[in-house]
């Protein structure tokens, strides 16, 4: 059996289910209204003709601020997805005992941004062939996934990541380690992540793109 204090030393591997911390029921509490759009609740309702869609590309902070400034984007918020810890706290996910990834679930009409260009952001703001890291930020919480909400976002997430592939093995870069999956139980990070970067704006972003354009089902590299 593999010791949690082993874990702590390789923050490049999974836990278990069985070796994740055992977390709490109470869900973070968060602000009414979304920071950046003063007059938009954070989590609804929404006016507009809205879907949601879940992508981790490491650091959250740099990535939720990327998509706030996508137009046709309502709302962002950021938490923590894909591992086994409810309603993890931000040093918990950290220890790379919980299994989760930080993530952005973005909020956007559907009228103004399609999921297939929300991807296409994605895919060109990091370097999804990195496993458990992105750049110099190392672990399990910094892996590349996008976590689908319907059939229809499952497929375009598939195709477009296959695409993508082709224009980065044509460029030099190994294969991708993006992990898509259907939507698993979003926990809220703490209060002070979400929106961070407005509300320090010398703060840390980590994101760092390979300079390969994402042509969704192409495959072209531009």
């Amino acid at each position: 059996m593999v010791l949690r204090s082993e874990i702590l030393v390789n923050k490049n591997v999974l836990p278990t289910k069985e070796q994740a911390l055992p977390g709490r029921e109470t869900a973070m509490t968060l602000p009414e209204k979304h920071f950046v759009f003063k007059d938009t609740p954070l989590l609804g309702p929404f006016f507009e003709d809205v879907d949601f869609a879940i992508f981790g590309l490491g650091c959250f902070w740099g990535a939720e601020r990327r998509f706030w400034q996508r137009e046709g984007v309502v709302s962002t918020v950021v938490g923590y997805a894909g591992g086994f810890t409810p309603n993890p706290t931000y040093e918990e996910v950290c220890s790379g005992l919980t299994g989760h990834a930080e993530v952005v679930l973005v909020v956007y009409d559907k009228a103004k941004v399609s999921y297939e260009g929300l991807l296409a952001m994605f895919w060109e703001l990091h370097n999804p062939t990195q496993g458990m890291r992105q750049g110099n930020d190392i672990g399990t919480q910094y892996r590349s996934a996008i976590y689908t909400t319907t059939p229809a976002q499952r497929a375009a997430a598939e195709a477009s990541r296959q695409g993508y592939e082709a224009a980065l093995r044509a460029k030099g870069y190994p294969v991708i380690t993006t992990e898509i999956k259907d939507a698993p139980e979003f926990y809220f990070a703490e209060d002070y992540h979400q929106q961070y970067l407005a509300k320090n704006p010398g703060g840390y972003c980590g994101l760092g793109g390979t300079g390969v354009s994402c042509q969704i089902g192409t495959g072209v590299a531009a």
